[in-house]
């Protein structure tokens, strides 16, 4: 009887809790035993670790995050972190290991593949949407929506004051949420990483608007957003495990530098990590759960080293390598769309 490890690594995000319950409901009716691995690579590197059967998933279709916890655990950077996942994967019997996470904990998957793992399928999560291969990554419809939602209660209290809103929304390399929800929230002006603020371009716009009798506006900006000629901004310097400096602030240097340069009252919202939260929405319930069978799939046809992916309406598998190699940006052509409704 093959026995199965799952694990979730990196951010949270609704949607993991589908792909887990999906994946042991196929598995089980191919006689699999399942292993769920705590706190991504961490659980690997401590034998932290759980059983996973029907009774355990019952009743997680419909709940955020995940139930076997999460870290941004990078073994590569921990002292005998390779040799130690190496060993547990051992002691525990492992057949395959399905790893479930953003470019960080795939990028490890990728290399374990190489270093003495070979038997890992990769699932793509990340409310960012930031994944090569793939057409969405699950969590990501539900980020939006969240976002949506609250740009639009944002634009009563904007117009009711008359203020221009700034609204600061996680994306740290590329601007998938802020332009998708921007536009569904009918944002006045979205500023993503993938083209550096210019400050003098977007007050113009706000001008603009209010030239035309509009009284209120909301800024849309990625957290990781930067000026020209600028630097990223960061809540701290201090990297964690996989290279990254924490983000956050971006909102608040531009609405101080909208009220110094139109006058106009602006306020900032940053809305953090309740983009992550609550339960996922239909759309990330459904692909987490194709994604979670086809990777018990993949396991079946012993297809390794490839990731789950969505092209089109299709589930299909990509090579784990390919998936990892670069970040998916936005759309320049989506972003060109969104400024027809800019000011």
């Amino acid at each position: 009887m093959a026995v199965i490890g799952i694990l979730t690594g990196g951010g949270d995000c609704p949607g993991l809790n589908p792909v887990i319950r999906a994946a042991i409901r196929k598995g089980v009716n191919l006689g699999y035993q399942f292993i769920g691995i705590k706190n991504g690579w961490k659980g690997l590197i401590e034998k932290d670790c759980i059983p996973l059967t029907l009774e355990t998933i019952s009743g997680i279709l419909p709940k955020g995050g995940t139930i076997l916890g999460t870290s941004r655990t990078n073994p590569y950077n921990k002292e005998g972190g390779l040799d130690k996942v190496k060993d547990t994967y051992a002691k525990l019997g492992l057949d395959a290991l399905i790893a479930v996470g953003g470019e960080d904990t795939l990028g490890v998957a990728s290399r374990l593949t190489k270093d003495g793992i070979p038997n890992i399928v990769g699932v793509p999560k990340t409310i960012d949407n930031d994944l090569s291969c793939t057409d969405y990554t699950f969590g990501f419809d539900t980020a939006v929506n969240t976002a949506m939602e609250c740009i639009d209660k944002l634009h009563t209290t904007a117009e009711s004051h008359h203020r221009i809103i700034v609204v600061e929304v996680m994306g740290r390399h590329a601007g998938w949420i802020a332009i998708e929800a921007g536009l569904a929230g009918g944002a006045d002006v979205i500023l993503i990483p993938e083209i550096p603020i210019d400050i003098e371009e977007t007050c113009s716009l706000i001008k603009k608007r209010h030239a035309r009798g509009k009284t209120f506006s909301i800024v849309v900006v990625a957290e990781g957003a930067e000026f020209k000629k600028g630097t990223i901004v960061t809540q701290e310097e201090k990297l964690d495990e996989f290279g990254h400096v924490r983000l956050g602030g971006i909102g608040e240097i531009l609405a101080k530098e909208i009220e110094k340069r139109t006058r106009y009252e602006t306020r900032v919202s940053v809305l953090g990590h309740i983009q992550r939260g609550g339960t996922p929405t239909a759309f990330d319930r459904i692909l987490g759960t194709r994604f979670g069978v086809k990777a018990v799939e993949l396991i079946q046809n012993k297809k390794f080293a490839r990731m789950v992916a969505l092209s089109g309406n299709r589930i299909i598998d990509v090579p784990l390598e390919d998936a990892v190699k670069e970040l998916k940006t936005v759309d320049m052509e989506l972003f060109e769309m969104a400024k027809v409704f800019f000011g």
